[in-house]
């Protein structure tokens, strides 16, 4: 059997924090074979910094995956060359650095991850769908050899993300959905091969408006001015995945959503006691 731990937009510092309290304490308890995580938003908000992505990798994070926020930061360009671990959508196309796909292998179990980029209210690129279906029948071996091939799409539109969860039937065994950092209470299975979720969501900040300082999003739709944007803090919100494979029958065995709240406040008040005591 095999098990993916999979966690959604980390969203600045609070994401990070939030994410290595979860893998402090769940860790040694799932014994996940593979973790993945979307970081297009960790450094600051928007965009991943290499800094950042190290840090992920320390905590023991196997792929990023990213969205339409990969090139925020110049210093990416260089470092996704170098870093197969580290994914942008693969329709960005040939072109563009990195890559979007990763033939990943970890305690002899084999891995296919793979990075789509919605199309409907986002910048134009390649469309996803087709770009897919090439790939796929040009790759056919990367699939036939993998234990397990899980898919990101990055996508705005709820319809897009099912209909290119239908379009992958049996072909990935996990498609799951991020970008909206709200969490979709769909997880379904669409075959025998094959489970599925709408969005996986956030880890970042708890209350927040996807993120960012609540009062700052307030005053923008009640003034209707411009506002910088700014990465909440205070309490965590780890949202994710933990999916099961059966790699030798290719069967899901199950689909079960992470949304958790993590009382980041508390403990470092509760901290600050017990060096007093």
């Amino acid at each position: 059997m095999i098990t993916i731990l999979i966690f959604g937009d980390i969203v600045g510092e609070a994401g990070r924090k939030a994410l290595s309290r979860f893998l402090q304490n769940e860790k040694e308890k799932i014994l996940p074979d593979l973790i993945v995580v979307n970081g297009e938003n960790v450094s600051g908000g928007i965009g991943i910094h290499p800094k950042n992505a190290r840090e992920l990798f320390d905590l023991g994070v196997d792929v990023i995956t990213t969205g339409n926020h990969i090139w925020k930061h110049k210093e990416i360009i260089d470092y996704i060359n170098i870093t197969p671990n580290l994914l942008r959508p693969m329709n960005f196309g040939e072109k563009a650095p990195g890559k979007g796909f990763l033939s990943y292998t970890k305690n002899s179990k084999k891995f296919l991850i793979l990075n789509l980029l919605g199309q409907i209210f986002m910048d134009p690129i390649y469309p996803p769908l087709p770009f897919f279906n090439d790939f796929y029948f040009n790759n056919k071996e990367l699939f036939d050899d993998a234990d397990c091939v899980i898919l990101d799409f990055h996508a705005e539109a709820t319809s897009e993300k099912i209909a290119c969860g239908y379009f992958l039937v049996d072909r990935v065994n996990l498609v799951f959905g991020s970008h909206t950092h709200v969490q979709t209470a769909d997880e379904k299975l669409l075959s025998d091969k094959t489970a599925y979720i709408t969005d996986i969501g956030m880890t970042g900040p708890y209350d927040s408006v996807i993120g960012v300082q609540t009062e700052i999003i307030l005053e923008k739709l009640t003034t209707m001015l411009p506002k910088s944007y700014k990465v909440a803090s205070g309490d965590g919100l780890v949202n994710g995945l933990i999916f099961k494979f059966d790699e030798i029958n290719k069967k899901v065995i199950s689909i079960e959503r992470i949304n958790e709240k993590l009382i980041m406040v508390k403990e470092k008040e509760d901290e600050g006691k017990d060096k007093k005591n």
